[in-house]
């Protein structure tokens, strides 16, 4: 009975946020951007580490949420834009993949030979981002920020694994 929960909410929990995601104002998002991608790459910031993307935009998108934004680093600070005339690399996902890859429970090479997940673009500056965000350390984010991803990641993995059970069970028969 849990399980199929968890599966279930698994495989509709990403249509349940997509419209308030989708109605919250782009300040917003913006703001939460921000604060988080400061959060979680404090240390990159402060050494700099993002000047490879000086000038250059970094599209992400949580494709199942129809969420997108452009990152880029100018002035020595990030900039989120809902805007840019165009994007040198792209980063595209599911939000369930983008959770697994956050917690570090799946591995992005791995999706993106799944093609679950896309990057496209200037394959060299994607190779870049992809690097700096294997280089993050878990361990430095805040307790609580730290084990909602964990707890999040869990739960999402779960019901993946619930999922592919059930199809391996029809399948058999």
């Amino acid at each position: 009975m849990i399980a199929q929960l968890r599966k279930h909410m698994v495989q509709h929990g990403p249509a349940l946020i997509r419209v308030p995601a989708k109605l919250t104002p782009f300040a917003i998002q913006k703001k939460i951007m921000l604060e988080g991608l400061a959060m979680v790459f404090k240390e990159a910031l402060e050494d700099g580490d993002f000047e490879f993307l000086e000038d250059r935009w970094l599209k992400v998108e949580v494709r199942d949420l129809g969420l997108r934004w452009f990152i880029s680093y100018q002035n020595e600070q990030l900039v989120v834009s809902e805007h840019a005339g165009q994007e040198d690399v792209s980063f595209s996902g599911e939000c369930n993949d983008l959770v697994l890859i956050a917690a570090r429970k799946e591995d992005p090479d791995t999706l993106f030979f799944q093609r679950r997940l896309r990057i496209e673009g200037d394959t060299e500056l994607g190779l870049e981002v992809k690097n700096l965000m294997d280089s993050i350390d878990l361990d430095s984010l805040p307790a609580p920020v730290k084990y909602v991803l964990q707890q999040s990641a869990d739960f999402i993995q779960k019901g993946m694994q619930d999922m592919v059970a059930d199809k391996e069970v029809m399948n058999a028969h």
